[in-house]
């Protein structure tokens, strides 16, 4: 992967400044699991934030999201 996962909330800010892509996305997911895993949360805790409703995102988008990242959840060390 050409992008580094970040550790810190303050890491993803670093990626904005490239373009999106699957790579980018990837390590994002990544980084949000790192993050969660890192302050005590729960992959319940994670879909939950994942699956609250927003204005980005419909609800067919968030349950997309919430798959990808559950997988990557069980698949990441």
């Amino acid at each position: 992967m050409n992008y580094p996962i970040p550790a810190h909330p303050q890491e993803f800010v670093a990626l904005r400044q490239n373009p999106v892509s699957e790579e980018l996305i990837a390590a994002a997911i990544a980084g949000v699991i790192q993050v969660a895993r890192s302050s005590g949360q729960s992959l319940d805790d994670l879909m939950a934030e994942v699956l609250a409703d927003d204005a980005l995102l419909d609800q067919e988008q968030r349950r997309w999201l919430g798959e990808i990242v559950a997988a990557a959840w069980e698949k990441l060390p």
